[in-house]
């Protein structure tokens, strides 16, 4: 079983430690030298960061289970910083999308490096560090994405080929009293509408843990959502499908009239 110890100092965050059956497999069990070579030098360098991803889910969950790679996360500023360091060691960096997302690495194995996700609805800020846990990973002490921010950055994710609703649901079965639920509706204000659909499939999947989510929370998506229905549709025509998968509502945009998530679209016949 995961469980939590206390830290040494008086205002340090919990600390969360991985049982016997909790911890992550690595797909390649070779790369774990990669990785915790990879982690050390993360910490010697001095740059912020914090392990997310599998590592994460499994440290507040319990769920064990394969992966390929490591989840750094880290704030826009220092993205470079990492990636500039790792390539004067002699590591080969790559950067696969400016908007979001890095990689370093060495041989085969390699790990990514996130400062917002692909949409840009997740900026990685100070708060995710001042919020941040303390863990060990490969016989190191890390800090790890909390509870709040992990639903945060996986809300989004639903492609055709990766949905990370379970995860979701997961998250708050196991760990809804250490999610900020007013920090959450925060960060999603103005896609309160993705957040509503996590928990109503939360209370469907869990029917007995329908009270992990808090009434006030549901009472005010609820209310928005029947103020929303006593308005007209708006007029111009958008696909936010986009938000979830480029691809799967590619055809939206460009054969169906629908704007993008930025740009115009068809006005909707009144």
């Amino acid at each position: 079983m995961i469980h939590e110890a206390v830290a040494d100092e008086p205002n340090a965050a919990p600390v969360l430690s991985f049982g016997a059956k909790a911890e992550p497999t690595l797909k390649d069990p070779q790369a774990e030298a990669f990785y915790t070579e990879a982690v050390r030098e993360l910490i010697a360098s001095g740059l912020p960061f914090l392990l997310a991803g599998t590592y994460a889910l499994s440290a507040y969950t319990g769920i064990s289970r394969e992966t390929k790679d490591l989840d750094i996360f880290c704030k826009a500023g220092d993205y470079q910083r990492i990636l500039a360091h790792f390539s004067a060691l002699g590591y080969v960096v790559e950067i696969e999308d400016d908007r979001w997302l890095g990689k370093v690495y060495k041989g085969t194995c390699c790990f990514d490096v996130i400062f917002a996700s692909s949409n840009g609805t997740m900026p990685v800020g100070d708060v995710w560090f001042d919020h941040a846990r303390q863990s060990e990973v490969f016989g190191i002490p890390v800090r790890i994405v909390a509870p709040t921010e992990l639903v945060w950055s996986k809300c989004f994710i639903q492609l055709r080929h990766r949905y990370d609703g379970a995860d979701v649901a997961h998250i708050i079965l196991k760990a809804h009293d250490q999610i900020d639920w007013h920090r959450l509706l925060g960060y999603m204000e103005v896609h309160w509408e993705v957040l509503l659909m996590h928990l109503l499939n939360f209370r469907w999947i869990y029917p007995t843990e329908r009270d992990n989510v808090p009434a006030w929370l549901l009472d005010e998506l609820l209310e928005r959502l029947a103020r929303q229905r006593e308005l007209p549709p708006p007029r111009m025509k958008v696909c936010r499908g986009r938000m979830f998968s480029r691809i799967d509502y590619e055809i939206d945009v460009k054969e169906w009239g629908f704007a993008d998530v930025g740009g115009e679209g068809e006005w909707r016949n009144s």
